[in-house]
Parts: structure tokens; C-alpha cells; sequence
């Protein structure tokens, strides 16, 4: 994803589905947003793992700035995914924001995402 990513112009979101054994199903765009936000809703970004009967996750945007700290924007939403995923039983395993220069940042990684159990 960081190559195909690392050089747009507007923020992109995609949610890559596995199956139990962590394996890729399929990657879906979710959202195309401005050059620093995109609009997130929730019935978008789990109907394909709805439908395509995923175990669990991860979701991957990119910041066209270059900067892949997350903003306060991120992590609330990143919140609320997590938050749905629980309730619907699917696995949010991480959230990876893309930077420049083959930089990355994981919110597993950084112990922000962590279960609400």
C-alpha cells in the first residue's frame, strides 16, 4: 500500500479484509477526501467486510502532507471504527497512516489501539 499510496494528492482510505487466518480477501477504497481530511462513515467502511464475511482488518489512509502523525481527526475516528467493530464482532487489527519518504505510522505500534473489552 505504500507505494501505491505515497504519492496522491488527496487523502485516500482503505480497508484491507482478512479472513481468521489473517489473510488477505480483498482491499477496498472507502473514502477519497481533501489534501488534510476525508469524511468517514461507518456503514461504509464495514459493508464490505459485511459482505465479504472478513474475521477481521486494517484500515490505511494517507496524509499527501508527507507528516503520518495522527491528527485528533484520526483518532477519534479511529475510536469509533473500533468501537462498531467490537459490536459487530469484526476484528480491527490496525490503522496505518501513510507518510512520505516510506515513513508509516501503526496505531497498534503505538499502543493507541487497543481493545474496549
Amino acid at each position: 500500500m505504500q507505494e501505491k499510496m505515497a504519492d496522491l494528492d488527496r487523502e485516500h482510505l482503505y480497508l484491507i479484509n482478512l479472513t481468521t487466518k489473517c489473510r488477505p480477501i480483498n482491499a477496498n477504497l472507502i473514502s477519497v477526501g481533501s489534501l488534510n481530511g476525508s469524511v468517514v462513515h461507518m456503514r461504509e467502511v464495514f459493508k464490505s467486510s459485511i459482505l465479504s464475511n472478513a474475521a477481521a482488518f486494517i484500515l490505511v489512509h494517507n496524509h499527501p502532507s508527507g507528516d503520518c502523525t495522527p491528527s485528533k481527526e484520526d483518532v477519534v475516528v479511529t475510536d469509533r471504527i473500533l468501537k462498531c467493530a467490537e459490536l459487530l464482532g469484526i476484528g480491527l487489527l490496525d490503522h496505518i497512516i501513510i507518510g512520505g519518504a516510506g515513513k508509516y505510522y501503526s496505531f497498534r505500534d503505538q499502543g493507541v489501539l487497543e481493545p474496549h473489552n
